[in-house]
């Protein structure tokens, strides 16, 4: 793990200035670009996967090697959350309307999951991260995150450590679930047309299942498929703020994106294996910049926080999960 060496301060010397002169450096270094050739041969790729995987699913058909197809399609699903993610922060297309009408077929249409609802979601994340009643990643459900949620909690939290992994393997099917109950609630703004074609998946997926394999497969199947996707789409998220400080209020905007957000260590295998996401820290400056360009963004963004004094929090891929897992178990500690 590596930090910048210099004490942090807690405001910018005038109010945004901090912020506002790494813009002009980024945006002089034309990082902030549209990359459109990068996004027509990813997305293309991704649909050629999407394609081919269920196209495997009926050439392979009723036998138990379905089940390796199933691995595949939970890497496919994920990567097209992924590219979901992106469309919303606008990375793509610079307009609102193309991003939503391409976000609603990856997310709602190809793996049922609300764009409206994710996006609403990740927008307050964005807004304030790891902050205790104002980011939903971290508000206190099955897992807690401080201390002072983990109060009067039971058994599952003290030990929240260990049951992290197995409660990833339903973040698929509670995305899903959350999914539905916005669109019934009202909760997005296009409420008919998103459940339309979540209701559309949802035929497509379960016919297909149960038409092309017995019951047992087809169950099989689905808990496989959905239990991979919920953890490979959970460790591309967690090591990002997980263990990280949360905010008191007084930062200006670069502080508190800096200080809550970790970078993770890696090649290009693992920015494409994380959506980029290990530029964690780029990202949360720079929602809108596309992902092949965090990557050079990062020594631009060290160096100067290095200049004006924040720790600028960088792991490998396995350190960074450690640190989250050890969160995790010293927050429960009290209740053991």
């Amino acid at each position: 793990m590596t930090t910048a060496t210099h004490e942090p301060r807690t405001q910018a010397s005038s109010t945004g200035s901090d912020f506002a002169e790494l813009h002009r450096r980024i945006n002089a270094a034309g990082l902030l670009r549209r990359r459109r050739g990068y996004y027509a041969l990813r997305l293309g790729a991704v649909a050629t996967a999407y394609v081919a995987g269920w196209t495997l699913f009926v050439l392979v058909g009723a036998s138990w090697w379905t089940l390796a197809v199933a691995a595949f399609l939970a890497v496919v699903f994920a990567q097209v959350a992924l590219v979901a993610h992106d469309l919303a922060h606008r990375q793509v297309f610079r307009t609102n309307a193309p991003s939503a009408r391409a976000g609603l077929l990856a997310g709602n249409l190809g793996i049922g999951m609300s764009y409206g609802y994710w996006m609403a979601k990740h927008t307050r994340h964005h807004a304030n991260p790891n902050h205790d009643d104002l980011d939903p990643d971290v508000g206190p459900g099955v897992l807690v995150w401080s201390r002072e949620a983990a109060r009067g909690r039971g058994f599952l939290t003290a030990y929240q450590a260990w049951f992290f992994l197995p409660l990833l393997t339903l973040l698929g099917v509670s995305l899903k679930r959350d999914s539905i109950r916005a669109v019934r609630a009202g909760a997005v703004k296009r409420r008919r047309l998103e459940g339309g074609l979540l209701a559309a998946h949802f035929v497509l997926y379960l016919s297909a299942i149960f038409t092309v394999l017995s019951p047992m497969q087809a169950l099989a199947f689905v808990v496989v498929h959905q239990a991979l996707f919920g953890i490979y789409l959970g460790l591309t998220f967690a090591p990002n703020h997980k263990g990280m400080p949360h905010p008191d209020g007084t930062e200006d905007f670069l502080r508190k994106q800096v200080l809550t957000s970790r970078n993770v260590r890696g090649g290009l295998l693992v920015d494409a294996a994380l959506g980029g996401l290990n530029h964690q820290i780029e990202h949360h400056l720079f929602p809108a910049m596309p992902t092949p360009n965090l990557r050079r963004a990062q020594p631009i963004v060290q160096a100067y926080c290095a200049e004006i004094g924040v720790p600028y929090e960088v792991a490998g891929l396995v350190d960074s999960y450690a640190q989250a897992f050890r969160h995790l178990h010293d927050v429960g500690a009290e209740l053991r």
